[in-house]
């Protein structure tokens, strides 16, 4: 059966592949993002792909009202809601008290209180139609920690809790599921378009893998709920390091985080898409992948995630040995 599928978010990165990918499949499609051009041109992409029905609902997660419309706007148009996917997401780089507080706030209060938004009006469209699916966007950030990223780990924290929080909730509605998915490193344009107060460009630190990658793994959500699924090699391994041996870890990450998830490009300071977006900034993709092949071969060394991961399998290979040495 056509599913009818709302995705906030839909304009850049991930949340544009997904709308590609359900577009695909033949489902019905409610777009939402705050950019009116860029869902128009994601519009046109997703009619190509094969979808017949494609809404647009120009949308800022912030607001509450806006997302109220959304979903009248879906029901009017589409008659239910069956799938929601929510990837909507800004990013801020600097040292926690060198990021301007405003910014801080609009990244929490995006990524995190937009969720939470989100969650909140889906769940009671599902709980009045007796079931639905909501898949959210987390980030192998909700389970570790690196620097200069303050707001946007904060974000993926919380979004981590609240979803477990509401996954207990939701055992008493049948036919409504919350799904977690947790990307690692994603060649989306969210690097670029970061709020920037600490001088150096971001990148996405190796591994790196593909929007497509990770709205298949939505798409396959959407078929087959699942609590939490992880999207990304190291990630296990990252996350491993981190709770094994934590001051290893965070002796490592800094100078691995300036290493590989960080450029040499100088950039003054700078909001980004953190208050307003950038139609002409908007794509499925950031152009990293091209990258990796130099990166690779500099010097043979490990960097970024990638370092971070070796160091974390090594910690965490060191402690196992020792346990089994003392029994």
């Amino acid at each position: 059966m056509t599913r009818v599928v709302v995705v906030t978010g839909a304009t850049s990165g991930i949340g544009r592949a997904a709308a590609r990918e359900f577009a695909g499949r033949g489902d019905r499609l409610v777009l939402a993002a705050r950019s009116p051009e860029s869902l128009a041109e994601v519009r046109g992409e997703c009619h190509h792909a094969g979808a017949d029905q494609v809404h647009t609902v120009p949308t800022d997660v912030t607001d509450p009202a806006a997302l109220d419309a959304l979903v009248d706007t879906a029901v009017r148009e589409c008659g239910r809601i069956d799938v929601w996917v929510h990837t909507a997401a800004v990013m801020a780089y600097g040292r926690f008290e060198e990021v301007p507080a405003d910014v801080f706030d609009r990244v929490v209060r995006t990524d995190l209180l937009g969720a939470a938004g989100v969650l909140r009006v889906a769940l009671r469209r599902f709980r009045a139609a007796g079931g639905g699916t909501l898949i959210l966007t987390g980030s192998v950030l909700g389970h570790v920690t690196a620097p200069y990223m303050s707001g946007y780990v904060t974000s993926k924290w919380g979004l981590q809790g609240l979803v477990r929080t509401v996954q207990q909730e939701a055992r008493d509605l049948p036919g409504v599921r919350v799904c977690l998915v947790t990307p690692g490193s994603v060649d989306t344009p969210v690097y670029q378009r970061a709020a920037n107060y600490l001088g150096r460009a971001g990148r996405p630190p190796l591994p790196v893998t593909t929007p497509q990658r990770v709205a298949r793994a939505i798409a396959h959500c959407a078929d087959r709920p699942r609590r939490e699924v992880s999207v990304g090699r190291v990630n296990l391994l990252m996350r491993g390091g981190f709770t094994v041996l934590p001051g290893v870890y965070d002796a490592l990450v800094g100078p691995l985080m300036r290493r590989g998830g960080l450029t040499g490009r100088a950039v003054a300071p700078h909001e980004g898409v953190v208050f307003a977006p950038d139609p002409a900034g908007a794509a499925v993709r950031g152009g990293w992948l091209p990258e990796l092949p130099a990166l690779l071969r500099r010097a043979g060394k490990p960097t970024g995630a990638t370092a971070v991961a070796t160091a974390a399998a090594v910690a965490t290979a060191t402690v196992l040995a020792a346990a089994r040495r003392r029994r």
